[in-house]
């Protein structure tokens, strides 16, 4: 049997739940890059809302991969990393079903730099869809949290094209197959939040070259919406306002801090939250139900919500 992709293809990888909108204008960037697509594979978590007819209208060469069993956003792409591999990918490129490539030619950047400077993995610089001046998820360098674009280029000084170090891996973020090998693939315990943290973790500590290029737009909706400030806005705190994604967001995050090279940031973490919660909200039952999912996560019970 012949390999049924061609010799240094890209296979995209999405995920997805209930939201065929933002999955058409998504899958509708994909069309149109200037790099060539060689398969797409769409995980679909909610077939009971099937996104079939989307991925099918799409335009490329698709697999359409409904699970019953929604594997959430870690999950899902675990099983779109794997399909892609088996396929014979040799690049794989990621993306939810909320964001979008801003153009033609951001997987044409991507492997240019990635094939240039002999990176393992390279993510777009991810925006906010409604103001993209604005970075969609802020960026912390050492003490200093950027919040736009403009602040992030004037921080990575005469690197005009690559902040090395950081990525957003499931928002554009392409990944050589070798990569792949070394760091594994999402936790499926995880389910949702902190899952592309874990993999970030693992890529920082794999040593593999890997960075965000300047040059390359992903649009995203902000995700600033759980941050809760406290100190009068010099710090936040994580906190969502939705009792599932707070539950995932603690536990998880609990397991996180217990893991080699999070450790210092988990020590960092409980005077931070303590003051958030005992001070700032006044809600000592908080800071208990805090305590106990964060203690939860770091004994690995990974029971979903």
């Amino acid at each position: 049997m012949s390999r049924p992709l061609p010799p240094d293809a890209v296979v995209a990888v999405v995920v997805t739940r209930h939201r065929t909108g933002p999955l058409h204008d998504s899958l509708a960037a994909l069309t149109k890059q200037t790099h060539p697509i060689a398969h797409l594979v769409v995980v679909d978590n909610g077939p009971d809302q099937p996104a079939r007819e989307v991925v099918e209208a799409c335009g490329l060469p698709a697999s359409w991969l409904p699970s019953w069993h929604n594997l959430g956003g870690a999950g899902g792409f675990a099983l779109g990393i794997l399909h892609a591999l088996a396929m014979g990918a040799d690049w794989v490129w990621l993306a939810d079903d909320d964001g979008r490539a801003a153009d033609e030619d951001v997987l044409a950047t991507l492997v240019e730099l990635a094939r240039r400077r002999g990176l393992a993995a390279v993510s777009p610089t991810v925006v906010d869809a409604a103001d993209p001046d604005r970075l969609a998820f802020t960026v912390r360098r050492g003490l200093t949290w950027h919040r736009s674009r403009a602040e992030l280029a004037a921080a990575n000084g005469a690197d005009g094209e690559l902040l090395p170090g950081i990525a957003a891996l499931f928002n554009g973020a392409l990944f050589r197959a070798s990569t792949l090998d070394v760091i594994g693939v999402p936790d499926l315990r995880l389910f949702i939040r902190g899952d592309e943290v874990e993999m970030h973790r693992r890529l920082v500590r794999s040593d593999l070259p890997f960075g965000t290029a300047l040059g390359a737009v992903y649009l995203h909706p902000r995700a600033d919406a759980d941050d809760k400030p406290m100190l009068r806005g010099h710090l936040h705190a994580r906190d969502p306002d939705d009792p599932v994604k707070r539950y995932y967001t603690f536990r998880n995050r609990g397991f996180l801090t217990a893991q080699p090279g999070m450790r210092r940031v988990g020590v960092a973490e409980l005077p931070r939250f303590a003051w958030y919660f005992l001070v700032t909200k006044r809600s000592p039952r908080e800071f208990v139900r805090w305590l106990r999912l964060v203690r939860q996560g770091r004994l690995e019970r990974f029971h979903r919500a």
